[in-house]
C-alpha cells in the first residue's frame, strides 16, 4: 500500500526548466488552475443574463455571493465591502481546493501544502496591513496598545500585541494545512484497512471510512470559512483599530 503522504507529492505535468529554475506546470497547478476556472465559468455564466426570477445555477451563485457579502459586512461593516470581490474569489478558492481533495482517485488537495497557504495568508497579512497605514497613517501603530489600557503596562502589552500581530500568517496558514493533511492521512490509512482486511474484515473500517468522509467534506467547508472569515477580521481590526 502507497504511504498515506504519497497522495501530496506535487509531480510536473508539463516538465519547464527555465536557467537551471524548475517552474513546471504540475498537479497542484493544474488543480488550482481550475478552482479559478470553475468560479470565473460558474459566477460569468450564472449572471449573464441576470434573469429576474433565476434558474438553479444563478440562485445557486446568488445564495453564495449573499453568504460572503453577509460575512464581510457582519465581521468589517460597510467599509469591508469595498474588498468583497477578494473575499468572494478567496473563500471559493479555498472551497474548490478543499473538496477537490474529495474526488476520489483523481482529486488532488491543493490546500494540504503549507506554502500555498502561507502564501495567501501573507498576502492577505500585508495587504490588510497597508490598508491600516492607508487609512489612518502612523496612528495605525495604536492598535498595539488599546486605550484602555495603563501606560504603565505598555512595555509588557505592546510586545505581545506585536508578536500576536506578527504570527497572524503562520496560524491563518497552519490551522488550514493541518485540518487539510490530517484529515486525508487518516481516510488513507482506514482506507488501507477497508482493502486489506478483505470482504467481511473490510465492513467496519468501511463504516468508519464513510463516516470520516462525511466529517471531511464538513471539515472542508468550515476550514475554507474559518480562513475567510478571520481575514475579514484582521481588515475590520485594521479599518476600525480594534
Amino acid at each position: 500500500m502507497a504511504s498515506p503522504v504519497k497522495q501530496f507529492e506535487v509531480n510536473p505535468i508539463i516538465p519547464i526548466e527555465v536557467g537551471g529554475l524548475d517552474i513546471s506546470f504540475t498537479n497542484s497547478a493544474a488543480f488550482m488552475l481550475l478552482a479559478v476556472l470553475v468560479t470565473t465559468v460558474l459566477t460569468v455564466g450564472a449572471m449573464r443574463h441576470r434573469a429576474v426570477v433565476p434558474d438553479r445555477v444563478q440562485a445557486m451563485v446568488e445564495v453564495f455571493y449573499e453568504f460572503v457579502d453577509n460575512m464581510v459586512y457582519e465581521n468589517a461593516g460597510d467599509p469591508g465591502r469595498r474588498y468583497l470581490p477578494f473575499f468572494f474569489s478567496m473563500f471559493s478558492f479555498l472551497l474548490l481546493g478543499d473538496l477537490f481533495g474529495m474526488l476520489p482517485w483523481v482529486g488532488y488537495t491543493f490546500t494540504s501544502h503549507i506554502i500555498i497557504l502561507f502564501a495567501l495568508a501573507l498576502f492577505v497579512f500585508v495587504s490588510v496591513t497597508a490598508i491600516g497605514f492607508w487609512v489612518h497613517g502612523l496612528h495605525f501603530f495604536r492598535m498595539f496598545l488599546p486605550p484602555s489600557v495603563p501606560g504603565a503596562l505598555a512595555p509588557l502589552i505592546v510586545p505581545i500585541e506585536i508578536i500576536s500581530y506578527l504570527s497572524r500568517p503562520f496560524s491563518l496558514s497552519i490551522r488550514l494545512f493541518a485540518n487539510m493533511t490530517a484529515g486525508h492521512v487518516m481516510l488513507k490509512v482506514v482506507g488501507g484497512f477497508v482493502v486489506g482486511l478483505g470482504i467481511v474484515g473490510g465492513i467496519l473500517p468501511l463504516v468508519v471510512l464513510l463516516g470520516i468522509s462525511l466529517l471531511e467534506f464538513g471539515i472542508a467547508v468550515v476550514q475554507a470559512y474559518v480562513f475567510t472569515v478571520l481575514s475579514v477580521i484582521y481588515l475590520n481590526d485594521a479599518l476600525h483599530l480594534h
